[in-house]
């Protein structure tokens, strides 16, 4: 009787010291992998609500609070006589994790979703070597005149001068031909940009280009950074950004969606581009559809009763599917104090 006292009592310590420090790893590398796994669905998601003229709807994860406890009673009862013995154990494990939700609304929708995009943000991007045309082509709607395509309410499609000038740029930046700094004029913090001098004929032509499809000043090296679509002078260079749900619109304009809707007016159809810009500028994200959901997805959602999914062989567009959601970290999300999850669910 003791020695199966002894058994049930070790059973139960061994239990108490398998909740501990080892759940840590575990329930990191799953809550991890749940939590990037469906903020990539709902971004998705949010695409294709904004393909069909939905409004997009963003539930932010607050907190994940995951409590343990194992608790254990045993209880030894003997009696002489005819009476038997009684032995008697008992354990109770519990698991409670509990999830707080956020919604994306009012002002912390429009201050994430609808400010256009800190010019400081693009340019720090750049500097840090993301390649230059892609941002351009994504985040602004125009520079010093020069309009991107556009398809939220006034479809139109890109000035090819436009298409022109983000092929220069990236050109004299993989040459390291361009720095960005940041100086005091006027008593206020601006960002400047800087061209170093070309070293070949190729180059010179290239950065003369350029100026003048921007209209400024050929002398000059050095031009400060404004918000706006036309420059006041040719010294400047005028950047008018989009902001988070303009991005979203273009992102969405490129996916595919079935026939049928389109037929029927639930969505209109995608103009393209041009053989020879398309060829420079591959569509920003290539999202296929079909009735039945794919084998071999990045991500993929159900619809409308159809599954819209990224192929996980597509490069091109798992990239700029990340470079969207890292867009959406840079952005500010509310206050600094951040208010009360208005959704607390427990998943037990």
């Amino acid at each position: 009787m003791a020695a199966l006292g002894a058994f049930i009592l070790a059973v139960l310590l061994a239990g108490c010291a398998a909740i501990g420090p080892p759940t840590v790893d575990r329930d990191r590398f799953e809550y991890v992998s749940a939590i990037s796994e469906s903020w990539k669905r709902q971004t998705l998601l949010n695409l294709l609500k904004t393909r069909y003229l939905d409004a997009p709807v963003f539930m932010e994860i607050a907190s994940v609070i995951n409590q343990f406890a194992l608790e254990g009673e045993l209880e030894l009862g003997l009696e002489w006589g005819d009476e038997a013995q009684a032995l008697t154990a008992t354990t109770t494990y519990t698991d409670r994790p509990t999830i707080s939700y956020a919604p994306l609304t009012g002002e912390k929708f429009a201050r994430s979703l609808l400010r256009p995009l800190p010019l400081g943000t693009i340019m720090l991007l750049v500097q840090a070597g993301y390649p230059i045309d892609q941002l351009l082509q994504i985040c602004i709607q125009g520079i010093n005149g020069l309009d991107n395509r556009a398809n939220r309410y006034n479809a139109q499609n890109a000035d090819p001068e436009f298409y022109e000038v983000l092929w220069l740029l990236r050109q004299i930046q993989k040459r390291e031909g361009m720095r960005m700094r940041s100086r005091l004029i006027d008593n206020k913090e601006t960002m400047v940009i800087f061209f170093g001098e070309p070293q070949t004929e190729a180059e010179i032509l290239q950065l003369e280009r350029a100026l003048h499809l921007l209209g400024l000043s050929p002398e000059a090296r050095e031009f400060r950074v404004m918000y706006g679509f036309l420059p006041e002078n040719d010294n400047e260079i005028a950047i008018l950004s989009r902001s988070l749900i303009q991005i979203m619109s273009e992102y969405a304009s490129y996916i595919e969606v079935p026939d049928s809707d389109i037929a029927e007016g639930r969505v209109s159809a995608h103009a393209g581009e041009s053989a020879e810009t398309e060829s420079r500028f591959p569509p920003l994200i290539r999202v296929r559809s079909g009735a039945s959901k794919p084998d071999d997805a990045f991500v993929a959602v159900p619809y409308r009763k159809h599954w819209f999914w990224i192929d996980d062989r597509d490069l091109h567009s798992k990239r700029t599917f990340y470079f969207l959601m890292i867009m959406f970290s840079f952005t500010e999300r509310g206050e600094t104090g951040q208010a009360a999850p208005i959704l607390t669910v427990p998943t037990n």
